[in-house]
């Protein structure tokens, strides 16, 4: 029943057209975050920076509007760094 109801097929389509972004926003973070790590290195520069990532996940906490919480912004954040780290290690070998 629930298929055949317009209203929440035209939601399902908005939350599949919003999942896409996220996919192809990380997508974008993750190419960006591989060019400043190659930049890093090749200065000699250390990759991780615990002081940049506190200060990035305070901002987005100024930012969110909600109804997403601060913890549960600071959860995604956190485990969207985590992933990243992984991802980009992933892709340059280790």
């Amino acid at each position: 029943m629930s298929e055949q109801d317009p209203f929440i097929r035209q939601l399902r389509e908005q939350i599949s057209d919003t999942d896409r972004s996220i996919v192809e926003a990380v997508n974008a973070r993750l190419k960006l975050v591989a060019r400043l790590k190659s930049y890093k290195e090749s200065r000699g520069l250390s990759f991780v920076d615990p002081e940049r990532e506190e200060w990035m996940l305070q901002y987005l906490s100024r930012a969110n509007r909600g109804p997403l919480s601060a913890e549960g912004l600071r959860e995604i954040f956190e485990e969207l760094l985590d992933l990243t780290k992984r991802e980009v290690d992933r892709e340059s070998g280790g």
